[in-house]
């Protein structure tokens, strides 16, 4: 397992240079955002792209996931997304998803995360909601097959799906092995869980892991690892008792101030963790 960094912590800083700073704080791998200000598809071409691609190397990072959740670029955190109402606009994260994908083939990354559907838009019932998102999958799963780069849904407060009563079944029912979680360790614990019971759960389809510690309110707000109540122990356990091969990406981007304080002190709090569970890089 490579443990990575979320370059959405360094949007102050550019991709390229985010990728010096995240190898000199001893990361093996990073996590891209797929948006602005760093990898956003429709400004990068193949030249930027090879850059990319000699830049990891050249550092010795693994690109561990490809975050193609937001999209500020043209809307926000979750717009536009798989549910709108409007279909130029479910097009829109349709083909932010092919482009994504298209990018994590080229530059050797395994998989990209994408959200949940999005937020329940106002008068629509679940079940169409989930249709919408349903439909929108069909457009993708085939190119995702094509190129061998796993699709992997991230459940999130407050979105179509949060819980893993949620995602279990909407996964289950796709029959795709190339679709599965993007498992964000506080995410589950926001939503009232047990994380290590929600990873043994759905161990199965797990492709990736977000990791951040959160608050004893459980209010959705990544902190900095040993700042919140996650038990990272038992968790880490659980991960190595599953067999998990897959790699693990910090997720701090409320740290954009100070990057590289918050992935250094995560670093300290959590290698000793993960070297006690077996679960070294």
């Amino acid at each position: 397992m490579i443990f990575g960094y979320s370059t959405n912590a360094f949007v102050k800083f550019s991709l390229l240079d985010s990728f010096a700073r995240i190898a000199r704080l001893g990361f093996a791998g990073v996590e891209i955002m797929c948006d602005q200000p760093h990898l956003y598809p429709p400004e990068y071409g193949p030249s930027k792209l090879a850059e990319v691609k000699a830049t990891l190397e050249e550092h010795r990072l693994k690109p561990t996931n490809l975050n193609s959740f937001t999209l500020f670029a043209v809307g926000d955190t979750y717009l536009p997304s798989w549910i709108e109402p409007e279909a130029e606009r479910r097009q829109i994260r349709v083909d932010h998803t092919l482009a994504c994908l298209e990018i994590a083939k080229f530059i050797g990354c395994a998989n990209i995360s994408v959200p949940p559907g999005g937020p329940l838009p106002a008068g629509m019932g679940r079940d169409e909601a989930l249709r919408l998102f349903h439909a929108g999958l069909d457009q993708v799963i085939p190119r995702a097959e094509e190129l061998g780069v796993r699709l992997l849904i991230e459940p999130e407060p407050n979105l179509l799906m949060e819980r893993t009563a949620e995602i279990k079944p909407f996964v289950s029912d796709i029959k795709a092995p190339i679709v599965g979680v993007n498992f964000d360790i506080g995410h589950f614990f926001c939503a009232g869980e047990d994380p290590a019971a929600a990873f043994e759960e759905l161990f199965p389809w797990i492709g990736h892991i977000h990791i951040e510690d959160i608050a004893a309110t459980r209010e959705h707000n990544h902190l900095i690892a040993g700042l919140g109540v996650i038990d990272f122990p038992a968790v880490f356990k659980t991960i190595k008792a599953c067999g998990y091969t897959h790699d693990m990406s910090l997720e701090l981007y409320p740290y954009t101030d100070r990057p590289e304080e918050a992935g250094q002190k995560s670093l300290a709090h959590l290698l000793p963790l993960l070297r006690d569970a077996g679960l070294n890089d």
